[in-house]
């Protein structure tokens, strides 16, 4: 009960300060101006690849089973002597969490990567595969397809991510694409899917102030998205803003960001 009153006083505090937040709204916007033409070029990219010929497989196989969706993924030819068992993705070996990434890594298909990248979002929902996917480096595999020129595997990147970051070892190799994060938040257009896959991550993995201090320069990005955006967007940003505003140490600079802004805007 005692950390129940701090926390709704910083709730008080930040709800007063995103009153205040319109002044942010012309620093967004050019920022989105700006980078939103880099981005426009990084989707077309995006849905040419997609317009590539897709290859069918049989319905069951290890991806559609986990992901329910059909996807082709290429094995190497001495792997032919051991088809790929049918599990869900919470009996899932480790074997098959290997192949998963090699296949990401090996795939030219947008469409392709976007189902490997589901599936292992969908196994990573587990414990013992938040471990294995950490183990085979496979953290640092799937976020490096946060800068890929789809957008659309970008967003099943950061979701992916998402529920690896509920481990709090798996954290300590998250933390280190906070800045890619945050400059998907900027580029991307505003109530786009990747902003939402982007906010949920930071909301995880702000939950503790053990990593809260990374996002201390984006405080103004956060207030402004609470202005242009839409109400499913203004709620994750809120969760992000909530878990940093628990925080005393965080309160300056929530504080600041805010007088900055005005001061900017007159």
């Amino acid at each position: 009960m005692g950390d129940v009153t701090p926390r709704f006083g910083n709730m008080k505090a930040l709800l007063g300060l995103v009153a205040g937040a319109g002044a942010s709204y012309g620093i967004y916007k050019l920022i989105s101006f700006k980078r939103n033409k880099k981005n426009a070029t990084g989707e077309n990219l995006g849905v040419k690849g997609s317009q590539q010929s897709e290859v069918k497989i049989q319905p069951g196989s290890l991806l559609a089973r986990v992901s329910g969706l059909d996807v082709i993924c290429p094995r190497p030819a001495d792997t032919a002597s051991g088809d790929i068992i049918h599990q869900s993705p919470d009996n899932l070996e480790p074997q098959h969490l290997k192949m998963l990434l090699s296949c990401l890594q090996t795939s030219n298909n947008p469409s392709d990567r976007c189902r490997i990248l589901l599936t292992l979002g969908n196994s990573a929902a587990f414990t013992v595969n938040q471990n294995l996917i950490r183990e085979f480096e496979g953290i640092h595999i799937i976020a490096g397809f946060l800068s890929d020129p789809a957008p659309e595997v970008r967003v099943q990147t950061l979701n992916a991510l998402n529920n690896l970051c509920m481990n709090i070892q798996n954290q300590e190799q998250i933390k280190v694409y906070v800045p890619q994060v945050l400059e998907l938040i900027e580029m991307s257009p505003v109530n786009s899917d990747l902003q939402l896959g982007a906010l949920r991550l930071l909301t995880n993995l702000s939950v503790t102030d053990k990593h809260q201090h990374l996002l201390k320069e984006s405080v103004t990005l956060l207030l402004s998205l609470l202005v242009v955006s839409n109400e499913a967007l203004q709620v994750q940003t809120l969760k992000v803003l909530v878990n940093l505003s628990s925080n005393p140490d965080m309160m300056d600079d929530i504080v600041q960001a805010q007088g900055l802004s005005k001061h900017r805007a007159a």
